[in-house]
């Protein structure tokens, strides 16, 4: 009970400092900036609790969360994760880890984010000109971590992003980088630490900024096709920090209930606060829960819930499912669902 009293005085005390920011003195940051796919969270294990994961961060699903997470790995993984995101917009994650001996874990993600094609309308023809246009964007992502202690971790991250609307595009690139330690006291309380997607600012580019014009409409006669581009606007990276604390609230050889927070310092909104839970049984059934945003203004729901069946296939073979439901408020609530194979 006083491991858990500890805890959850960690946890107040990190709401309290997040509940403290003067955010009614602040103008929100939302929509300023680029590659916003990038903060749609992966795997259906660490939603259902809430997004609270940069310190659990144990299965191959730290590449987004924290890369320094993957150098406790001790089998290769593979993993999928598909979400019928809002909008009918579909995000696509897939990813392996594969842990070497004396070096570290080495790893590649590749995510994915489409939608069904629009047409094209204008002010002249509001239902139309006869055209299709698409949208969508992608990342793949190259990723590190090692042991440099028996107790302390870090990885890193290097991504390639590109976006894309009809006929243009932006690229990019950016890293992360994260820590991990363990502690000796409350169970192994977990500490962890990423800093994410800092890089490059993305500037579209295309035909599409192609047009004609008058050079002067001032004047008579002058030329009404003279050929120019539009000047587009570069967008920063949707920065973030994020800093958490998970522990075992109790452990036997057959129940285990972990307890985790975070705390999220986003370069494109307000500070927020998630928090999650999961109990799992005999290392093979698993239910989960979670509140996502607390205390950011004007938030969409918040509520996740998920569970989860691990189970060994052929000899050191083992699958795992995940599933996990995200409330949007207002809009279309999520199901996540997760695939993964250790071997």
């Amino acid at each position: 009970m006083r491991k858990i009293v500890y805890f959850l005085f960690l946890s107040v005390l990190i709401m309290s400092q997040i509940n403290a920011q003067p955010t009614g003195r602040n103008v929100s940051k939302a929509g300023t900036s680029a590659a916003t796919f990038l903060q749609i969270p992966v795997g259906a294990r660490a939603i259902g609790m809430g997004g609270a994961f940069v310190a659990i961060a144990d299965d191959i699903t730290s590449f987004y969360w924290n890369p320094a997470g993957s150098s406790r790995l001790d089998k290769r993984e593979v993993t999928f994760n598909h979400i019928d995101w809002i909008a009918d917009i579909t995000y696509d994650y897939a990813a392996v880890a594969v842990p070497l001996p004396q070096f570290g874990t080495l790893g590649l993600s590749f995510t994915s984010m489409n939608m069904d094609d629009m047409m094209v309308r204008t002010v002249e023809n509001p239902d139309g000109t006869g055209e299709m246009f698409s949208s969508g964007s992608i990342a793949i992502g190259v990723h590190y971590s090692r042991n440099l202690t028996d107790r302390f971790s870090i990885g890193f991250s290097a991504k390639y992003i590109s976006e894309r609307i009809w006929d243009m595009t932006a690229q990019g690139f950016a890293v992360d980088f994260g820590t991990l330690f363990i502690t000796d006291f409350l169970n192994g309380m977990r500490i962890g630490a990423a800093l994410t997607n800092f890089g490059t600012e993305l500037q579209m580019s295309g035909r599409n900024t192609r047009t004609h014009g008058r050079i002067d409409d001032r004047k008579e006669g002058s030329a009404d096709r003279v050929p120019f581009h539009i000047e587009m606007d570069s967008w920063p990276m949707p920065l973030g920090f994020q800093f958490g604390i998970a522990t075992d609230a109790f452990r036997t050889e057959q129940h285990v209930l972990t307890v985790a927070v975070d705390a999220l310092h986003p370069s494109n909104n307000f500070q927020s606060v998630n928090t999650g839970l999961e109990y799992g049984f005999n290392q093979t059934i698993f239910f989960r829960g979670g509140y996502q945003s607390l205390f950011l203004p004007e938030s969409e729901g918040g509520l996740t819930m998920g569970a989860g069946l691990q189970a060994n296939m052929f000899g050191d073979i083992i699958s795992k499912i995940d599933y996990s439901y995200r409330d949007f408020g207002r809009l279309r609530a999520i199901h996540v669902f997760n695939v993964s194979v250790l071997f």
